[in-house]
């Protein structure tokens, strides 16, 4: 059997493919690679990760196990590549945070942040849900994709909050709205409402309110210093 595929980060470029023995693979190669990551992600959105299989996705592209095993070890593997390419795009989030959050102006850059994601979720629903879902159960793997990914995003918050209470001079720690605290619950928020926003809509909550509710609770954390 072929060493699995693995990836590596040699730049700010991009991620590029690669077997065990550092040698990149060749156009051909990457294009059966991303139609077997495509193939994953769309019947990651008909069944569960442990209904799953390497021959359903093989399948699905007109491939046997055996090629599927020269460029994933594993289901979880591929899922996992899923994950970390949909949690590239997180890093883009910090351009729509950085800057002024008062007034009008703060309630479109909060509409802003909402809708962008709403729409990462929408883009890859699945296998940010099972990243999610593995990573509540405790899988380290897992755990370590999401927290790259968010990690980003909580800096910036917690960054915003901190240099809005330097501003205002609140000298007293007890009484400030902690940062990193506060950043969690917005990312949370965030996330969570941008999961189940269509299950949402289904009891009348368009995604107008979703986003116009999200963006007032975002700016309102972001100019409190309290």
């Amino acid at each position: 059997m072929s060493q699995p595929i693995i990836e590596k980060q040699p730049s700010e470029e991009g991620v590029v493919a690669v077997d065990q023995s550092g040698r990149p693979l060749g156009p051909r190669a990457q294009a059966t690679r991303k139609r077997m990551l495509e193939a994953a992600n769309v019947l990651l959105g008909e069944r569960s990760l442990r209904d799953l299989r390497v021959s359903d996705i093989a399948r699905r592209v007109g491939a046997s196990p055996a090629t599927f095993y020269q460029y994933f070890k594993d289901v979880e593997d591929v899922v996992l590549c899923l994950a970390r390419d949909a949690s590239r795009e997180m890093s883009d989030f910090k351009d729509l945070i950085d800057g002024d959050w008062q007034g009008e102006a703060g309630l479109a850059r909060g509409r802003a942040l909402a809708d962008a994601f709403i729409d990462h979720w929408d883009a890859h629903h699945a296998p940010l849900r099972v990243r999610n879902l593995a990573a509540d159960e405790g899988d380290p793997r897992f755990l370590e994709v999401r927290r790259r990914a968010m990690a980003p995003l909580l800096a910036s918050l917690a960054e915003r909050i901190e240099a809005l209470q330097a501003e205002a001079g609140r000298g007293d720690p007890a009484a400030r709205l902690h940062p990193h605290a506060a950043a969690a619950a917005m990312a949370a928020i965030l996330e969570r409402l941008a999961a189940y926003h269509r299950e949402l809509e289904g009891v009348g909550v368009t995604r107008e309110h979703l986003v116009d509710t999200t963006a007032r609770i975002v700016q309102r954390t972001l100019t409190d210093t309290g």
